[in-house]
Order: structure tokens, then C-alpha cells, then sequence
């Protein structure tokens, strides 16, 4: 009985599957020009971000922040210790709550390669076109023109940086961000619950775009569903502001010192005492060009009707109102996540146009999208470039085979580019660290001090050519270390037996 039983669900699932190939086949080959288009340009997309990510991971061009450190922490976690990750002095989810992190640990326990997250990184970022495509053929009822936006949302200069700038786990929120959209307009709430939460999970401060557009939701397609957005992704922030980084750190929050005027207090008092000098702090630096640059590949187009659109609009201010000057550049990840919001607000809005103007718009819209993504990102044949030596430079093989000489589980300090290919160990620390303290533990500016655990390094490795404040660290304790490998380019050094 069991036997004809078990024979019955394996010719069931049999049937299944062979079903779903046919459907998938079949779905394959109807499908238009423009979806075969769109799935070349994502194809073509992902496969550019994840082989020049990893050619220029294995060419030096990562370091500590922020590939090494995640790559530390899931490692850690995969081998179900403690993800106190020694790189910063920080525990993972002290620094910030991804727990989005914890779906990769299986696949730490399956490959092996440095590289995987690169390839993780691309896949997730070029996932996001595919809501956009389904919205945007919704919206203007023509898969050209959906072409036309997923190609705004893929070569975006926020979105190319993202893939090329190291290691973030904001890069799911191209995702997660567009199919919540998505799912809204299409009252898919079960979608659109998962999307949120999962957006949740990536980072405290994602809340920056939840609730507005929880607001947004509540507003024009259901209360309910809007205010559960709003007020979970609200106090979801708090909790993990509050409680978990608190309750991991010891403190609440570690980067008020990127608010101007002296703090919260400081600036809602500048704002109303002075107001022009808060516009003129807000106009200054390049944070004009820095928005210019998010606008402009969708050529503006959601001014006509900026409802979803102004979805963004706290992210952009938080990042133009920061002294961090990190947050206002588009090469850096804070931007992307406002990528997938200023794309869809703009096929939102083009959707209320006439057909005949609205295709005048989308025109301009492709030239904006590649004029651009030639000035301000980095593609191939483009104005703006990436720098880095090429993983067949002579210093970089080198590099290579000085890494091959540290035993897998030793205690290293080393040259923060090489970090990055040393972090899957217990502890690893990025040179001058802990000989002097530097981007280490709780106070990013905390500098100078020696720490404590200095006699724990066995191994240090740097470059032969050091700048003079690496070698005035170095001569305070090279006496402890002999050289035990060098090359033209890095020298290995290990620690002297005692005796």
C-alpha cells in the first residue's frame, strides 16, 4: 500500500514538472520581440555587473568596506559562530540589521569562491527590471516603451555604481522596492507583504522609503494596507535602532554625527532662527549635481503627475541633508534604492498623458536614459570608467602568492585591499589595527590608541612601498615580526617565537 502510494505522488510530481516545462516552453516561445529584447538587456546586465565585479574583486579593487566585512560576518554565521566581525570591531547586525544576510549562509555552506556575493549582488539588482517590465506594460499598455524603462532602471548610474562598488545588501532593494510597487497597483497584497518584509529586513533606516509609501498606499489603494506599512516598517526602525542595535552595541545609534548644525536639535533650530542657511547648506558642495544626476536619466518625466515619485523624496532629503559626504555622491550605494521609485513614478505619471504625447516623452526619456548613462556610469564605451590594475598585474599575482603563505585559521593584520581575500577566518584585522586603532569598534574616529590584543597577531602582510604613516606604525613594532615571505611587491611577516 505504502509502495503504490509513494509510486503514485513520485508520477504526480512527475507530471508536474513535465507540465510546468511544457508551459515554460511554451510561454518561451510566444514570446514578443520586445520581451526577448528586455531579457537580453537584463541577461547582458547582469552578466557585466557580476565579471566586472568579481575581475576587479580578484584584481584588489575591494578591501574591508564593505566587501570584507560581510564576507567575515556570513562566514562566521555559516559556521554558526558568534558574527562579531574583528574588521570593524562590530557585530554584523550591531553595525546594521540585514538579516536579509541570513539567507545567504547556505550558500556559504556550498561554494566556496570569495565571489559569490558579486554574482548574488548582480542577480538581485538585474531582478528588479523584471516588476518593472510588468508595471510598465500594465501601465502604458506597450512593451516598448516597458523596454525603455527597464533599460532607465538597469543602466542608471545609482544602479551601475551599486554593482560595481563593492559589496551591499542594499542592492536587494531594487527588488524588493519594485515589486512592492508592482504588487500595490495590482492589489497583489500577498506579494506586496512579502516585498515590504523583506525590504525590512535588508536595513534599520528602509523605513526612509516604507513609509511613504505606506502613506502612498493607504492614500490611493488601501487603508489598511498602507497604514500596516507605514506604522510596521515605523516601529520595525525604532525596534531595531533601539532595541537590537542597543541591545548589541550598548548604544542606540552611532551616526548622529552626520547631522549638520551640531545635531537633531541644532538643525530644526537653524531652520527656523536661520532658514537661509539651511538652504544655502543644502544647495552646497555638489548636492544640486547630486540630484541632477538621480532626475535625469527618466528626463524628470514624473513632474507631470509626481504622486509615486515623491515616494522618494525622504530618502533623497536625508541623503542631500547628511555631512557624510559618502551619501550625496551617486557612486555609493545610499542612492540606488530610490532608483526603482523615480522609474515607476515616471511610467506612472507618462500613463496619464495622451498616447501621442506620451510616446514624445518616452523618446526623450531613452535619450536622457543613455545620454546619461554615458556621462555618469560605468559602462562600456562611457565617458566615466572604473580604475583598477587588471587581475593579471603583476603586483596582484604576486599579491596572490603572499597570501597563499598565511595558515587558514592564523590572526592576520593586513593591507586593507587584501583584507578582502582573507576574511573567512575568526580574526582578521585591517592594518594599522590593533597596533593603532583605526575605523575600529563603536567610535568610527576614535584613532591612536593601541588595543589590547596586539600580542595576538601571528601574521602582518604589506605592500613594500608604504606611505609614512604605515611605516611609523610599523617601525613601533616590527621588532616583534620576521620576515617569513617577500616579493618584489608585499612582504609576509610572521611573529618571533618567544625564547
Amino acid at each position: 500500500m505504502y509502495y503504490r502510494l509513494s509510486q503514485s505522488r513520485f508520477v504526480q510530481r512527475a507530471f508536474n514538472t513535465k507540465r510546468f516545462l511544457d508551459n515554460l516552453s511554451d510561454r518561451i516561445k510566444s514570446a514578443s520581440v520586445w520581451e526577448v529584447v528586455t531579457a537580453a538587456m537584463i541577461s547582458v546586465a547582469g552578466f557585466y555587473f557580476a565579471a566586472l565585479s568579481v575581475e576587479m574583486h580578484r584584481s584588489l579593487a575591494t578591501s574591508a568596506y564593505d566587501f570584507g566585512l560581510y564576507d567575515q560576518g556570513i562566514w562566521l554565521l555559516s559556521r554558526f559562530h558568534n558574527p562579531f566581525v574583528t574588521l570593524m570591531g562590530r557585530n554584523l547586525f550591531g553595525d546594521h540589521t540585514s538579516f536579509i544576510l541570513l539567507f545567504l549562509v547556505p550558500v556559504y555552506w556550498i561554494i566556496g569562491s570569495t565571489s559569490t556575493l558579486f554574482v548574488i549582488q548582480a542577480l538581485a539588482i538585474v531582478a528588479g527590471a523584471v516588476p518593472i517590465f510588468l508595471f510598465t506594460r500594465n501601465r502604458l499598455s506597450s512593451e516598448a516603451m516597458a523596454t525603455v524603462f527597464v533599460a532607465a532602471y538597469l543602466i542608471h548610474p545609482a544602479t551601475v555604481w551599486i554593482a560595481l562598488e563593492n559589496f551591499h545588501p542594499d542592492s536587494f532593494l531594487g527588488l524588493f522596492i519594485a515589486t512592492a510597487l508592482y504588487a500595490a497597483f495590482e492589489s497583489k497584497w500577498r506579494m506586496y507583504i512579502v516585498a515590504v518584509l523583506l525590504a525590512m529586513s535588508v536595513k534599520e533606516d528602509v523605513s526612509l522609503i516604507l513609509i511613504p509609501l505606506g502613506i502612498w498606499v493607504a492614500w490611493r489603494k488601501q487603508l489598511k494596507m498602507g497604514l500596516f506599512t507605514a506604522v510596521t516598517s515605523f516601529w520595525y526602525s525604532v525596534v531595531a535602532i533601539f532595541g537590537i542595535q542597543r541591545g548589541i552595541n550598548g548604544v542606540p545609534f552611532r551616526n548622529g554625527w552626520r547631522i549638520p548644525f551640531g545635531g537633531l536639535s541644532g538643525s530644526i533650530k537653524t531652520l527656523f532662527t536661520d532658514p537661509m542657511a539651511m538652504l544655502r547648506y543644502l544647495v552646497s558642495d555638489s548636492r544640486p549635481y547630486y540630484v541632477l544626476q538621480l532626475v535625469a536619466p527618466v528626463a524628470l518625466g514624473f513632474v507631470v503627475f509626481p504622486e509615486v515619485a515623491a515616494i522618494a523624496v525622504l530618502v533623497i532629503f536625508t541623503n542631500i541633508f547628511s555631512n557624510f559626504w559618502y551619501q550625496y555622491h551617486i557612486e555609493y550605494h545610499y542612492s540606488f534604492v530610490v532608483v526603482p521609485v523615480l522609474v515607476i513614478g515616471t511610467a506612472f505619471a507618462l500613463g496619464r498623458l495622451r498616447k501621442n504625447l506620451r510616446r514624445i516623452v518616452v523618446i526623450i526619456c531613452a535619450f536622457s536614459t543613455l545620454s546619461c548613462a554615458y556621462l555618469w556610469a560605468p559602462l562600456p564605451g562611457a565617458r566615466t570608467r572604473v580604475s583598477y590594475n587588471g587581475s593579471s598585474n603583476p603586483a596582484v599575482i604576486a599579491a596572490r602568492v603572499a597570501l597563499s603563505k598565511i595558515p587558514n585559521d592564523a590572526v592576520v593584520s593586513a593591507y586593507h585591499p587584501l583584507t578582502a581575500h582573507l576574511a573567512r577566518r575568526k580574526r582578521i584585522y585591517v592594518f594599522p589595527v590593533p597596533f593603532k586603532r583605526a575605523l575600529y569598534g563603536m567610535d568610527a574616529f576614535a584613532t591612536g590608541d593601541i588595543l589590547p590584543f596586539t600580542n595576538d597577531i601571528e601574521f602582518v602582510v604589506l605592500p613594500v612601498a608604504m606611505d609614512d604613516g604605515m611605516q611609523q606604525t610599523w617601525r613601533e613594532v616590527s621588532a616583534q615580526f620576521a620576515i617569513s615571505y617577500a616579493n618584489e611587491w608585499w612582504v609576509v611577516y610572521q611573529r618571533k617565537i618567544s625564547g
